[in-house]
């Protein structure tokens, strides 16, 4: 049983990767359904916390129906994380998480995120400062470093472990990499054999199958693996990945009354969370994905991306439905 201080979260726990505009009320709902053992929300601004700016606070809400989950916070300044960490606390997720993997450069340029790689001493002060202030639980997502010259991942897990973090989530590449390239899990691998480590040890980075799942799993040993980018406009990935843990039996994909379903289950949440404009806006990114493989959808995606209302939305999602209606071996 994998547990994060009082939380368990089952032998091989699968966490939704907190995503920036995505990671949001209505896409965790979807996970959720679908088998995410452990979700965080879009990372949270520490300096915005304090200041009450709108859209920090808004990500601040979560939902009983949601737990476990964690809120995540970012910054660069000890006091200034403290006091978020503080305001955090008040919300009462069921842990804290730190982001010091982000590797965009809107957040590096603030000395956040990936940027606190290049300096350790910093990471483990800021993490102090936000493990003093809270009496939940706190995690921390990272990558291996900043770039090929510093992968300083084993000795930054010892460290905070130390400190008392209570789990760590490791991406397999370096700030300088971003996304690019194929993850290197032969480090997260090191940080989970290393007899002093007896945190939780969860790996990300490329899991978009049931069978590359189970292979990082056995090939790496960690205690479970966090997915962000396949399971946008996908949340069956974690359905996929639990039948194929559990049985060794590739579960049959969703039909197509399922995949509108959520993709309608997601809009509508979408719209009451942020209100219309926003919410058609936001959902924009995830059709593709919901609808992929579809024979001649071009022309309805279109017409989704383009939509201005939800009642546009809503029509056009019909009509999908109308037109491959009965048709389920196109998928």
């Amino acid at each position: 049983m994998v547990k994060i201080g009082n939380i368990e979260l089952g032998d091989f726990p699968l966490l939704l990767a907190p995503m920036e505009d995505v990671s949001d009320p209505p896409f965790r709902a979807v996970c959720k359904e679908q088998g995410a053992d452990l979700m965080y929300t879009e990372f949270i601004s520490s300096e915005g916390l304090i200041r009450d700016a709108i859209k920090s606070r808004q990500k601040l809400e979560i939902f009983e129906q949601e737990r476990p989950i964690g809120i995540q916070i970012f910054g660069g300044d000890e006091e200034a994380m403290a006091l978020a960490a503080g305001i955090v606390d008040t919300t009462q997720p069921d842990l804290v998480d730190i982001n010091f993997g982000c590797p965009v450069k809107k957040v590096v340029c603030k000395g956040a995120g990936a940027a606190v790689l290049k300096d350790i001493d910093l990471m483990v002060r800021l993490t102090k400062a936000v493990v003093n202030a809270t009496s939940l639980p706190v995690t921390v997502k990272t990558r291996l470093g900043w770039d090929e010259d510093s992968k300083n991942i084993e000795e930054v897990a010892e460290r905070l472990q130390d400190i008392g973090v209570q789990a760590l989530s490791i991406h397999g590449r370096t700030r300088v990499q971003m996304y690019k390239g194929e993850a290197d899990w032969t480090l997260i691998a090191k940080v989970k054999d290393n007899q002093r480590i007896n945190i939780p040890i969860f790996g990300n980075g490329d899991i978009d199958s049931p069978q590359k799942a189970l292979e990082y799993k056995n090939r790496y040993g960690v205690d479970g693996v966090m997915i962000g980018r396949a399971s946008i406009g996908y949340p069956w990935i974690f359905r996929e990945i639990k039948h194929f843990l559990n049985t060794g039996d590739i579960i049959a994909p969703p039909t197509l009354e399922e995949r509108l379903d959520a993709c309608r289950k997601h809009f509508v949440g979408s719209i009451q969370w942020k209100g219309e404009r926003l919410g058609v806006l936001e959902m924009r990114r995830h059709y593709a994905n919901y609808l992929k493989g579809l024979p001649n959808i071009k022309e309805f995606r279109m017409k989704l991306v383009t939509a201005e209302t939800g009642a546009e939305v809503e029509d056009i999602l019909a009509d999908i439905k109308t037109y491959y209606q009965g048709v389920e071996e196109v998928l």
